[in-house]
């Protein structure tokens, strides 16, 4: 293991959940970038003038998302973040406690799910293909199905796939990614799910206001 992964490691176990890329270069919500340049604002661009700090987070994000010591996931507003497991485990407890996980799920996402539950993992372009979302006119419905399924903790990414001009992400059903965080969820929410909750998810934050949304939505 690199001293970046050593180091973006031990931050996302402290902060418990953390964005890759921070939103217009704000410290709130938190990111991983400011965790490693925390004096440094990123400027997110590819061409021969890119800061090689943005594309090395880019690569460390999918060995991160690969190795599944941490959780990747596209749960706030879509973008990727990555949570310590334990948070993750306590998340699911609470969102399975609600008994409406599945309920309003658009068919596109079951779809997707059953895909998934029978083979993760996944690159998203033969997820696509499976299901039959692919196309501009199909995207829409596409992005939607795959949002929910990430922002209720049914999927999770696992790295990329390298199936074309650019990798996709790869991506899988959380009970057989992380069966064993799915299956101490399913047991119930405990004393420390609540405190980690508590500790993680604060209400005021950034992301303590998007998982009070998502619980009161499902609730």
């Amino acid at each position: 293991m690199t001293a970046a992964e050593k180091k973006a490691l031990t931050a996302i176990e402290r902060r418990g959940v953390l964005l890759v890329y921070p939103i217009t270069n704000r410290r709130e919500p938190p990111s991983l970038w400011f965790e490693l340049h925390p004096g440094s604002e990123m400027r997110w661009a590819w061409d021969e003038d890119a800061d090689d700090r943005v594309v090395a987070l880019w690569h460390l994000r999918e060995k991160l998302a690969r190795g599944r010591r941490v959780v990747y996931s596209k749960w706030f507003k879509g973008r990727a973040v990555f949570f310590r497991k334990p948070l993750f485990e306590a998340m699911l407890a609470k969102l399975h406690a609600t008994g409406n996980l599945l309920e309003g799920l658009p068919q596109e996402a079951v779809e997707l799910l059953s895909l998934l539950e029978e083979d993760s993992p996944l690159s998203t372009k033969e997820l696509r293909k499976r299901s039959c979302l692919q196309g501009k006119l199909l995207e829409r419905p596409w992005s939607k199905a795959l949002h929910e399924l990430f922002v209720r903790g049914l999927a999770v990414g696992t790295g990329e796939v390298a199936d074309g001009a650019f990798p996709s992400l790869a991506v899988g059903a959380t009970r057989w990614i992380f069966e064993d965080l799915w299956l101490a969820a399913r047991q119930g929410v405990t004393s420390d799910h609540q405190a980690l909750l508590a500790e993680h998810l604060p209400e005021g934050s950034a992301f303590g206001k998007e998982w009070k949304k998502l619980v009161t939505r499902l609730g």
